[in-house]
């Protein structure tokens, strides 16, 4: 029985992830609208983020990383704030042109079929996972779902 309550615990951390996800959207959509900027809307999405991240490193007393861990991060492992900002500015133009349910649909699918693919070929030191008949039909079905969504 406690494995099925942290299962519990877990997916319901999942679902506020989801939540905070949508939300995310709709609040920084409507902040494009009101300062007329996809790239101060995303500018001020991070820097909320990026408050928020350090009140949590110091609540939880993380350590500032030493410069020598800094250094032995592989190249790539820096980009993130990168493509979280290529997917800030993209979901601040789509959402109110596509709406919020429409572009997490076309999301989620981006997500899916990216990640079959980071899996199969273990990429960026994700371990490997073949893509088989099961996990293709899988990504299918999200596809169709997502044509269902959006169209």
């Amino acid at each position: 029985m406690p494995q099925f309550a942290a299962l519990v615990g877990i997916s319901l951390l999942a679902v506020v992830a989801g939540l905070s996800f949508v939300m995310q959207q709709a609040v920084n959509a409507d902040l494009r609208a009101s300062l007329h900027s996809a790239a101060w809307a995303g500018f001020v999405s991070y820097l909320g983020g990026t408050i928020c991240m350090l009140v949590l490193a110091l609540v939880l007393r993380d350590q500032v990383p030493q410069a020598s861990a800094m250094a032995r991060s592989h190249w790539w492992a820096w980009s993130g704030g990168l493509f979280g900002a290529i997917y800030i500015g993209i979901s601040i133009v789509l959402v109110p042109r596509i709406g919020t349910a429409a572009f997490v649909a076309l999301l989620v699918a981006g997500q899916m079929l990216s990640s079959l693919i980071f899996d199969h070929y273990g990429l960026f030191g994700v371990p490997r996972h073949p893509v088989d008949l099961v996990r293709l039909s899988g990504a299918f079905l999200l596809v169709i779902g997502v044509v269902l969504v959006r169209y």
